[in-house]
């Protein structure tokens, strides 16, 4: 198999490439923009409210804990007119995200299958290999049991046979 990277639908497109978190966040901040706004203006007001208890100003709490809730409606009204509005890209990324999803998978399940065929390979190697010892085993036994039985029909002794078999008589 070639290591290039195989044409894609999604090619011309570079709205749907995979993207890391913080990609994922700037693009999100970038769409709704109102979301984190309302968030900060939230944050604030119940800064302010916790300023204003410790002064003591009761008005200025009520008014901050006010604004913490129009802040709160403004954010939440933000989100379901996003997700309105957001809603047929939304499909389409889900979409994008199965997709490269799968190809994960079948990435995943390619790579297994090489490796259990490299496997495969390793053990028809090992048996060939331990095959071939056991082949020169055999043929080295019935070479000892030859030159056994010829030293026996020679009347040899035990170490006459191992110089023979060795090949270290004269």
């Amino acid at each position: 198999m070639s290591n290039q990277q195989l044409p894609s639908s999604f090619d011309g497109n570079t709205e749907f490439y995979e993207e890391s978190r913080w990609q994922k966040l700037t693009r999100k901040l970038k769409d709704e923009p109102l979301i984190p706004f309302g968030c900060a203006v939230t944050c604030y007001a119940l800064w302010r409210a916790s300023r204003s208890i410790r002064s003591g100003d009761h008005h200025q709490t009520n008014r901050m804990f006010r604004a913490r809730i129009y802040g709160q409606f403004f954010t939440i009204v933000c989100m379901v007119g996003g997700s309105f509005y957001y809603a047929e890209e939304r499909e389409k990324r889900k979409i994008f995200e199965s997709a490269v999803a799968q190809k994960k998978v079948a990435e995943r399940k390619e790579a297994w299958i090489r490796e259990l065929e490299a496997r495969d390979e390793e053990e028809r190697e090992l048996r060939a290999k331990k095959e071939a010892k056991k082949k020169k085993l055999s043929e080295s036994k019935a070479v000892a049991s030859s030159m056994v039985e010829q030293s026996e029909e020679r009347k040899l002794g035990i170490v006459e046979a191992v110089l023979d078999l060795g090949g270290f008589r004269r």
